[in-house]
């Protein structure tokens, strides 16, 4: 059985992390980090009053890193020199260079390190991934990703409006997400370009950003991402030479390939297989699918054209 503590007890730790650590069977909730015990009080288990209090229990196994971006890299690094195994949420780090400094922490430790990358563990994006090495499309030469919404920078998530405690706007927030998706099925990204811009809300971080990404295998990926948008648009699409495979909505179960249309939704706590996952790896029974060392490419791509 592992012990997992959570650290930053916010809206994604409440409604996905700790039921899915609830409900793994190989897992418990062993404890919260929090200066509000009072947000400790529903689950019934542990409050300590800092990551160095926590750290010290014997009795922890993972620490899943659930706190605004800046506190990411410090937050991790500590847990790994403390002999524990990490969960971080996503994006990884402010920058590059605190990304590879988790990276190497994770080495040294010989302990399994993940980033919160959960898309990979869609059964969508895995039989993308299939039918592309398949060669359903013949060679990929294109893709397509969009995540347009409306955020205002206000309310619980105000913070992500602040370049010192996010890194950056939508690029680092959903963005994020589909730079690591097209890492997922491409491999290692070699040029990075970007236009970002504030057009409507001018608040200190971008409101929009367009990123254009080559693949060694000469793929070529566009994310364009934005806080500007009343209309929500979710979409992901792959061109190869022979067709395309289409996964708009991302989020939703359709897949529409040459000669196929299939139903595959994602897991009603879009964050239990990746936790499921996590505990395999630590068991030595598989793979992480988003270690630390293939997450770093996505703060790879951002730190090429995030505002210095």
């Amino acid at each position: 059985m592992l012990n997992w503590i959570v650290i930053g007890i916010g809206d994604i730790a409440t409604r996905r992390v700790i039921p899915a650590i609830q409900s793994e069977p190989r897992s418990q909730l062993h404890g919260l980090v929090t200066r509000d015990p009072a947000k400790a009080a529903p689950y019934s288990t542990r409050a300590y009053q800092n990551l160095d209090e926590a750290l010290k229990d014997a009795a922890v196994d993972v620490v899943y890193v659930g706190t605004p971006v800046f506190l990411h890299a410090p937050q991790t690094i500590q847990a790994l020199r403390a002999g524990k195994h990490v969960l971080c949420e996503k994006p990884m780090a402010m920058n590059e260079a605190e990304a590879r400094a988790m990276v190497e922490a994770g080495e040294k430790s010989g302990k399994p390190f993940a980033v919160a990358y959960y898309r990979r563990c869609y059964p969508k994006v895995q039989r993308a991934k299939e039918l592309i090495a398949a060669g359903a499309i013949g060679k990929p030469v294109s893709a397509e990703l969009t995540n347009h919404m409306w955020f205002d920078g206000t309310g619980s998530r105000s913070w992500l409006v602040d370049p010192a405690k996010a890194g950056g706007g939508p690029l680092f927030d959903v963005a994020s997400h589909r730079i690591d998706v097209l890492n997922f099925l491409f491999g290692q990204p070699v040029t990075v370009t970007a236009q970002l811009s504030n057009v409507l809300h001018h608040y200190a971080v971008e409101d929009n950003a367009t990123v254009l990404i080559e693949y060694e295998n000469g793929v070529r990926g566009v994310v364009d991402v934005r806080w500007h948008s009343h209309v929500n648009r979710d979409e992901c699409r792959i061109r190869g030479t022979d067709g395309e495979i289409e996964m708009s909505p991302l989020n939703g179960p359709d897949l529409i390939y040459p000669g196929g249309h299939e139903n595959l939704p994602a897991h009603e706590n879009l964050h239990y297989p990746m936790i499921e996952n996590f505990v395999d790896a630590v068991e030595g029974t598989a793979r992480l699918l988003a270690s630390g060392e293939s997450s770093y490419w996505t703060d790879w791509v951002t730190e090429q054209v995030r505002p210095k």
